[in-house]
């Protein structure tokens, strides 16, 4: 559950968002379901804000689990993301959750000029400088930057896009493998969907390195409809269940 939810939270040089496949206002409400209990909600949103003296987008993730799961595993998340309009390199984070008892409480804020990351941790009541590589994301900030990436819809199948992700204290290469097309049932009709598999790493929950898929929108959009994750055990499913504030209208083919 708190994978799933993580990664919910977080689906360069040149003017990456140029041709943006959002704005300021979208918000997203997905389900998430473990086998047949619906166990929970994830949301996105994005608004504005002032970060050294430019309007930047400020996102908010929250991450929950409802009904009877939360007696058995509660999970209370909230990830926060600024990052610029123009090259979409990351400001600021913000880290604050609750899963199961595990608890964090963190803020990082990079220094876009020297390549590095001040982690203030809040729960420990400590603070650290961490190197990273140029162009390093936050794990919200890099779905919004995959989004708008240039080859992410002209991609063949068995691709993979890579940027470098800032998580738990390192820079994490993560990649994103072109499965291919198909047309996606979802609550809002059928809708054509490119399908993704983010590599992970295999072990302790997710089963192997391609253990997670997801289907994104195919057209200017770009919205995550669906996420699949196959654990050590059980499985995990999100759907998108609400939306608003699209930049572009969601093509629909059917009801």
């Amino acid at each position: 559950m708190k994978k799933m939810i993580a990664f919910l939270m977080f689906f360069s040089a040149f003017n990456v968002f140029s041709q943006s496949s959002f704005n300021v206002g979208e918000y997203f409400k997905f389900r998430i379901h473990y086998g047949v209990v619906n166990a929970g909600y994830a949301t996105l949103e994005i608004k504005d804000a002032v970060k050294e003296g430019k309007k930047v987008y400020h996102v908010i993730g929250n991450g929950y689990t409802t009904g009877m799961t939360k007696f058995f595993f509660k999970v209370d998340d909230t990830y926060e993301s600024y990052f610029d309009k123009i090259t979409g390199k990351p400001y600021q984070y913000v880290r604050k959750i609750d899963e199961g008892g595990y608890t964090k409480n963190q803020e990082g804020f990079f220094n876009q000029n020297n390549n590095t990351v001040l982690v203030k941790d809040y729960k420990r009541k400590s603070q650290k400088t961490i190197s990273v590589t140029e162009d390093v994301q936050d794990v919200v900030s890099i779905f919004y930057y995959l989004r708008n990436h240039p080859k992410v819809d002209k991609m063949n199948i068995g691709e993979s896009i890579s940027a470098d992700m800032f998580f738990d204290d390192e820079v994490i290469k993560f990649k994103l493998k072109f499965i291919g097309r198909e047309d996606l049932r979802t609550k809002f009709g059928t809708v054509s969907a490119m399908v993704f598999r983010p590599l992970v790493l295999a072990g302790r929950v997710f089963k192997e390195e391609e253990s997670l898929t997801v289907w994104i929108s195919d057209d200017d959009n770009k919205i995550p409809l669906r996420i699949k994750a196959s654990l050590a055990v059980g499985s995990l499913k999100a759907d998108l269940d609400e939306f608003k504030g699209l930049a572009h209208t969601l093509k629909v083919k059917a009801k």
